[in-house]
């Protein structure tokens, strides 16, 4: 394949397709933009580098997104991820997201706060089972891992996210009409 083509290729896919990485790589940095935009920029950088591999893969999309939670997973091993510590979010009052009529920025943030108390297998596993809505065997697939894993991973990620929540519960009430 001439350079030219592939270049051609890669970039009508990345056009179709950054959106949605970026959303999959924020739920996964449970709303850490930065993070999410250097998890993007990587996975596609690998993907270029490979692009005649992902071309032929069943689903190109599948496969990126599976990148991508590589890339997640191996950054978050890092340890210069887990000693960086901010003190201020000066990002955090921007809206990155469009807004949608009937969604609500409190809700919004309660759950990605709910998402950040997740270590970041569970974090994986609750992203691609519930917003991805892959079954337990594409999830174990896609990181590499049991389908029993998967289950366990799940089941307790579901059980810390129902306990932070429950006692979030005033906030959302809140917040509802």
């Amino acid at each position: 394949m001439r350079t030219a083509d592939r270049t051609t290729e890669f970039v009508a896919f990345t056009r179709d397709h950054r959106r949605d990485l970026m959303r999959t790589a924020t739920l996964l940095c449970a709303g850490d933009d930065a993070m999410a935009e250097d998890l993007v920029q990587t996975t596609l950088t690998r993907l270029y580098l490979s692009w005649a591999r992902v071309r032929r893969a069943d689903s190109p999309l599948a496969y990126a997104r599976r990148s991508l939670t590589h890339v997640f997973i191996d950054e978050t091993r890092r340890a210069h991820r887990r000693r960086e510590t901010t003190s201020a979010d000066p990002a955090g009052e921007l809206v990155t997201e469009p807004v949608v009529p009937g969604a609500d920025p409190d809700v919004r943030a309660v759950v990605l706060a709910a998402l950040t108390s997740l270590g970041p297998r569970q974090r994986a596993v609750v992203v691609l089972r519930h917003w991805h809505d892959l079954d337990v065997a594409e999830t174990a697939r896609v990181l590499g891992c049991s389908p029993g894993t998967v289950k366990s991973q799940n089941a307790r990620a579901l059980a810390h996210l129902r306990a932070v929540l429950g006692a979030a519960d005033h906030l959302l009430l809140e917040v509802s009409p």
